[in-house]
């Protein structure tokens, strides 16, 4: 069990080096200024927590096991068609019942992971490498990893008359942002083919950080040179912007399985809320059962769902293409994970290698699908299964 005073005390010290790091930052737009005026807070409430003791610091505490509301993160990517569906189906907020979920739409993992760490959220859908990240930079006590979501659905895409890793020399190439698993991904590409890159820019290939819909828009005016990206937006700059794939991830994985995206549960909330989790683990294969048992249904209903939070459904040409670049699962795909680690200190967004030993808490999923004669994941010896 961890202690709830060890947990505040760890988000008061993120928030506090947090601020230390933007503080003396000139700030660049609406989220860095709110991120500015929002850290001093939270480590003020969060230190506070730590030395009240006994409570823990989620006021929400009700000992029950079930929490009256669940904080839920995803993206309005294809890669979050079961957080999409989940949702719009109604499968998780049925399977949650009482507990009231509340919906928190991010770009990208990095910032989900922030919210985390700030107990602004409680649980999320991402990729691997910002769960990584969450598990490292907490010393193996933050997040666990409960479910897979999505394998593949990530492509490297390119201006026409790039054919080869060499043409990229010079160029300029976007990911979602600094330390996602796409960026990882592509620096570790990068550095597989003798291209240099670095975080702090420069190098013979220079990898901009970028929001997927500017992406778009800089690709079409000639401003970017490539994107490494996950769906739909990698089928959006081939269909709208004539993009060229250089590269599948799935090409580069034995059987083409990685994971893309999976869900994370805060350790905390985890101990002190586990029938909400498996409530939502409840819904979440409720989920991707009826998505693989309806393909063609919950396509449309994804594309809706990507609608209604984006403004602008897919077209279909683009729905088709992402759709079939990805599989929806609940398997975590644990085997790909070590190496998404690694590649990460290679590329030099993870200082050190970090030991994975228990980030998996599969026993809940696995009891369910066991319920449901469904067959049982893995954690690769990376935790409860």
């Amino acid at each position: 069990m961890i202690g709830a005073n060890r947990v505040a005390l760890f988000r008061f010290k993120w928030a506090r080096s947090k601020w230390a790091r933007l503080k003396w930052t000139r700030p660049e737009g609406a989220r860095l200024r709110r991120a500015l005026a929002v850290l001093p807070a939270v480590a003020a409430l969060t230190l506070a927590a730590a030395c009240a003791g006994g409570g823990g610091s989620d006021d929400r505490a009700g000992g029950s096991g079930t929490a009256p509301t669940l904080r839920l993160g995803y993206f309005a990517n294809l890669t979050h068609a079961a957080a999409i569906a989940g949702m719009d189906q109604g499968f998780i907020p049925g399977a949650l019942g009482a507990t009231r979920v509340e919906p928190q739409i991010f770009d990208a993992g990095p910032t989900a992971v922030e919210a985390l760490f700030a107990g602004a959220l409680d649980a999320a859908y991402l990729g691997p490498n910002p769960a990584i990240n969450a598990f490292g930079k907490s010393d193996g006590e933050a997040i666990r990893i409960i479910a897979g979501a999505t394998s593949g659905g990530a492509q490297l895409v390119v201006q026409p008359g790039i054919t080869t890793a060499a043409d990229l020399r010079g160029k300029t190439l976007a990911t979602p942002q600094l330390g996602n698993t796409q960026d990882v991904a592509l620096r570790a590409w990068l550095t597989d083919q003798g291209l240099s890159n670095s975080v702090q820019g420069g190098g013979d290939v220079t990898i901009s950080p970028t929001e997927n819909a500017d992406t778009l828009q800089l690709f079409q005016a000639g401003e970017l040179d490539g994107a490494w990206v996950p769906e739909p937006w990698a089928s959006r700059l081939v269909q709208e912007a004539g993009a060229t794939v250089l590269v599948n991830e799935q090409d580069l994985w034995p059987g083409g399985q990685f994971v893309t995206t999976h869900l994370i549960v805060r350790t905390e909330f985890l101990e002190q809320y586990p029938q909400t989790v498996e409530a939502l683990l409840r819904g979440h294969v409720d989920a991707v059962t009826w998505i693989n048992a309806n393909p063609d249904e919950a396509r449309t209903v994804v594309n809706d769902g990507l609608g209604t939070r984006t403004g602008k459904p897919l077209a279909p040409e683009v729905l088709s293409q992402a759709w079939q670049n990805l599989a929806v699962t609940v398997d975590p795909v644990a085997t790909s994970l070590q190496e998404s680690a690694e590649d990460a200190v290679e590329a030099g967004v993870a200082g050190e290698k970090v030991d994975l030993n228990g980030i998996y808490e599969l026993s809940i999923l696995n009891r369910i699908l066991t319920e449901r004669s469904l067959p049982a994941v893995s954690s690769s010896g990376l935790g409860k299964e």
